[in-house]
């Protein structure tokens, strides 16, 4: 049953207002439209199709006027790529649910408290209205983040206070496509969010619940690893098997390579995360266990490892960070002088990491692509 899913979902492709974006995709997290110590141009040169942009950060620091003066995201940002914005759903764990103090979380939506600011209201309707300002290729729509430490009765409000923001969220998407006059090969992809914790059988509930509605994908939403810190491929599992073969899978916040691999297998083509960008600039750097690019093969067991530039052997060392890689800092820098960079807190010692992370995971989804055809 897998398989037959895994061989359909291959013929998918991302459409963004470019062009066609092969799958599977990786998409770095530029939350508040930028990739810390990159710009666009950086981006562009290692093969990255599309980044992330979060709604609440944007809905907060940019705000909407200046939006409409750039007509959205990418011009803002002079990014040419593809383009997925998140739902905030992400801080209604981390900001409102955190802290009594913080915010607070209704079926009416979210209320934000942060620290020295107004208060911030974000209910379904105004996620998806600012995210149709950013003009992306995917909407998320926003969801009730299950808490890790819920309970079943507690995983199952979070649940059904999903269903219930989903239903008013492709409401309110509807009617501005409606009002914008945008057919359906304009609009962009809307994706729903599966929450439930842990529980499987109200992982499988939200997700036919959310295909009854009716969405272009299903995200994996939550907090993916259990109280053992491994990652709970079950979920991920249940969320394909109940999902049609025509629905693009996306894994929010997934993850290490290894763990796209295994979700990749179970059917997912979309996925973001921030360990490549953060991992780079605390000095750690992803690199692929082969002595060539193509020699490269991401179905052993152990098919990468992590460079760290701290090591005093390294100090002198002539050989660039990988010999499996393209990237400008492979091929023009030694790892001797990516740890003098570092060691004297050079900004270009993380442009030059970041840079390298961001091809690592672009390559990672090229030779994925390549087993499907």
């Amino acid at each position: 049953m897998e398989s037959k899913k895994i061989e359909k979902r291959s013929t998918l492709k991302f459409r963004s207002r470019q062009n066609m974006v092969p799958l599977p995709v990786f998409f770095p997290d530029a939350t508040k439209a930028v990739l810390r110590t990159l710009d666009s141009t950086d981006i562009e040169s290692t093969k990255t199709p599309g980044i992330l942009v979060n709604t609440y950060h944007l809905y907060r620091d940019l705000g909407q006027k200046i939006l409409e003066k750039h007509n959205g995201i990418r011009q803002f940002m002079s990014w040419n790529g593809a383009v997925i914005s998140d739902s905030g759903g992400f801080q209604v764990m981390t900001l409102a649910k955190s802290s009594k103090n913080k915010g607070s979380v209704t079926n009416e939506g979210v209320t934000f408290k942060p620290q020295g600011d107004k208060k911030l209201k974000l209910t379904p309707e105004i996620s998806i209205k600012f995210q149709m300002l950013l003009k992306p290729d995917m909407c998320v729509v926003l969801d009730d983040f299950t808490d890790p430490k819920a309970n079943y009765g507690q995983a199952k409000v979070s649940v059904e206070r999903t269903l219930l923001w989903a239903k008013r969220s492709k409401d309110e998407f509807l009617k501005i496509c409606k009002e914008m006059e945008l057919q359906k090969s304009e609009r962009p992809y809307l994706l729903g969010v599966v929450q439930g914790g842990d529980f499987l059988d109200l992982r499988e509930y939200c997700t036919k619940k959310l295909v009854e509605i009716g969405f272009d994908g299903l995200g994996y939403g939550g907090w993916p690893i259990m109280d053992t810190g491994k990652f709970n491929f079950d979920v991920p599992r249940v969320i394909a098997e109940n999902s049609p073969a025509n629905y693009m899978l996306y894994g929010l916040g997934v993850g290490k390579p290894d763990e796209i691999v295994k979700c990749f297998d179970l059917g997912f083509y979309i996925f973001d995360c921030v360990l490549p960008t953060r991992d780079a600039r605390h000095r750690r750097l992803y690199v692929f266990n082969a002595d060539s690019m193509d020699e490269i093969d991401v179905r052993k067991e152990r098919f990468y490892s992590y460079f760290v530039p701290d090591k005093q052997k390294y100090y002198t060392d002539t050989d660039p960070i990988s010999k499996a890689c393209d990237c400008l800092l492979c091929k023009k820098y030694s790892r001797a002088y990516l740890a003098h960079l570092f060691r004297i807190e050079d900004m270009t010692a993380y442009r030059l990491a970041t840079i390298h992370n961001l091809r690592f995971y672009s390559l990672l989804m090229e030779k994925l692509n390549a087993t499907l055809r």
